[in-house]
């Protein structure tokens, strides 16, 4: 018996491209939710382009499908319409009137102009949740401009605290490897999403969400925001160590590096037991996290000349076992292939028409009784117009291939 999914029943229309939209969407498509992905007619979703690498087909060709595109689109149903036209307008808000969630983050204004804005959508459909997501938000003075996760990441003040200090080599500034303001307001979609639909189980009414990048940005600086507003010292970049607790940064080993996160006193006796150093762990100046903070420059190196003393293996195995908490660096590759990994099945392949199958990586959500499930690849560029507009709409053959000939999907 296939388990129940937990949004089963629930549909999203989702006209967002690029990242934070479409990370949103396919959680909800992990979820169960049937998620149709509006395209525009011939190019798609930006990110569609955006490689090498391209999927490989069965002899070995790049196909139209980027991994970028992969990454953030499975389970949808990919339908083409072109919204500049009225009748392409026409088409989605039929869809809208069949929606629970529509999902958009076009610029401030844009959806308005095409007749697709929230007052506009609501009128037919008092229940519909309407997620927008902006750089920056639905009002104040930047609010008119476009959102880049790499700029976000600038103004926010992530960069600023991300980096090697600027007195050591290779200091400055450093956007995190991953879109992260992009992924972390994708997921705040999905939490103000199903908040949403809970308040209208409530009371049958849907309401408009206004998410910024910014916002989940600066949000997202937690505990360095606090650090600033509780001292007035502005945070500094200090590589891979950390603000507030000694040791908890990478060292290098004999033959490699390795991360190494004391996280409290305990863990910091247990560790110097193991290296061979107890008298640290008595000594006034680093026995405590604090002390430990405050005189790091001068722990920080013994700590160091110790740790090069044996292997990357020969540190890891004894401090998990001591529960201490420490990892080696791992590449993508050994991330992937790392036993972990591999037993919480963090990988799945997918069906797909020209590449056989499209390897992925699994949601990280565990529910018992309803577990994500992964219906489908990623679509091909409008794959499913004619079955959602047959099946939804009601559109006759004639009439599809009326609205293909016109250019309108």
């Amino acid at each position: 018996m296939i388990p129940p999914v937990a949004l089963s029943g629930i549909r999203v229309l989702d006209l967002s491209r690029i990242l934070a939209g479409p990370w949103a969407s396919q959680t909800l498509a992990d979820l169960g939710a049937e998620v149709i992905k509006v395209e525009r007619p011939g190019v798609g979703d930006d990110t569609r382009g955006w490689g090498p690498p391209y999927l490989k087909d069965t002899a070995g060709n790049d196909t139209r499908e980027s991994a970028y595109f992969l990454a953030a689109n499975r389970g949808k149903k990919s339908v083409t319409v072109d919204l500049s036209k009225s009748t392409g307008q026409a088409l989605i808000r039929e869809l809208a009137a069949q929606s629970d969630i529509f999902i958009e983050n076009y610029k401030v204004g844009d959806m308005a102009r095409y007749g697709l804005a929230y007052d506009d959508l609501k009128a037919s459909n008092p229940g519909l949740i309407y997620c927008s997501i902006t750089g920056f938000g639905q009002d104040g003075p930047l609010a008119s401009l476009a959102g880049y996760d790499f700029v976000i990441q600038a103004m926010g003040g992530l960069m600023s605290i991300t980096g090697e200090r600027d007195d050591l080599p290779g200091g400055g500034p450093q956007k995190v490897g991953v879109a992260f303001a992009d992924l972390m307001t994708g997921v705040y979609a999905v939490i103000a999403i199903l908040a949403a639909l809970n308040h209208r189980n409530l009371t049958g009414i849907g309401q408009f969400i206004d998410l910024a990048l910014l916002d989940v940005q600066v949000a997202t600086m937690a505990n360095m925001n606090l650090n600033y507003l509780v001292s007035g010292v502005i945070p500094k970049r200090q590589g891979n160590a950390h603000a507030n607790i000694v040791p908890y940064q990478v060292f290098a080993a004999a033959d490699g590096d390795l991360v190494l996160a004391v996280g409290n006193d305990g863990q910091f006796i247990k560790f110097c037991e193991l290296a061979g150093c107890p008298e640290l762990a008595s000594d006034e100046r680093f026995a405590r996290n604090a002390a430990r903070v405050r005189n790091r420059e001068i722990l920080i190196p013994l700590l160091q000349a110790i740790l090069r003393q044996r292997t990357v293996a020969e540190w890891i195995a004894p401090l998990e076992a001591a529960g201490v908490p420490c990892g080696p660096i791992n590449n993508i590759a050994e991330a992937l292939a790392h036993p972990q990994v591999r037993h919480r099945g963090l990988r799945v392949d997918l069906p797909h028409p020209q590449a056989g199958a499209v390897p992925l990586v699994a949601s990280p959500i565990r529910l018992s009784a309803t577990p994500v499930a992964y219906p489908s690849a990623p679509p091909s560029l409008g794959q499913h117009t004619r079955e959602i507009l047959a099946e939804r709409l009601g559109r006759s053959e004639r009439e599809i291939a009326a609205l293909a000939a016109a250019g309108i999907i």
